[in-house]
């Protein structure tokens, strides 16, 4: 499982000119799963990007957590993650997981997110999404679960 994290001032997501999520001060997390990615990949990549010590303390120090701060996280379906550029001109997707899979982890991910009281804004899975931020910092980090080989 793969997530690209991009700490922001505010994000939003429209889809068919509909704003379907929206945060504030928080994480933008485009979340994509491959073959094989399960429960553990979801509780790795959850855990991690909520715990991430990524916001600034008192001191201008990336020092907080997510967690910490009490921000918010707008989670965008993103299968393009998987998305291999090593031949050709086409990137092939061959590793991204199934979408009728996919979604389903995708949705636990969102609802143990809001079980941890975190406050959780989605796109909508699957569809062709217009996503507005602003990037603070900049800072953007790529999350990938550890294989299991």
């Amino acid at each position: 499982m793969r997530a690209l994290l991009q700490r922001v001032s505010r994000a939003s997501v429209t889809v068919d000119d509909e704003v379907t999520g929206a945060i504030g001060p928080g994480l933008l997390m485009l979340l994509g799963c491959g073959h094989g990615d399960d429960a553990r990949d979801l509780d790795y990549v959850l855990n991690k990007s909520l715990n991430l010590r990524i916001f600034r303390d008192d001191d201008g120090r990336m020092n907080r957590s997510l967690l910490d701060v009490g921000g918010e996280l707008l989670v965008v379906s993103q299968f393009t993650l998987y998305g291999d550029t090593r031949k050709g001109r086409r990137p092939s997707f061959m590793s991204a997981m199934d979408p009728a899979l996919a979604q389903p982890l995708y949705e636990q991910l969102v609802e143990r997110a809001r079980a941890l009281g975190v406050t959780v804004a989605t796109g909508r899975f699957g569809a062709m999404m217009d996503v507005e931020l602003v990037n603070d910092g900049p800072v953007t980090l790529m999350i990938e679960s550890p294989s299991r080989e």
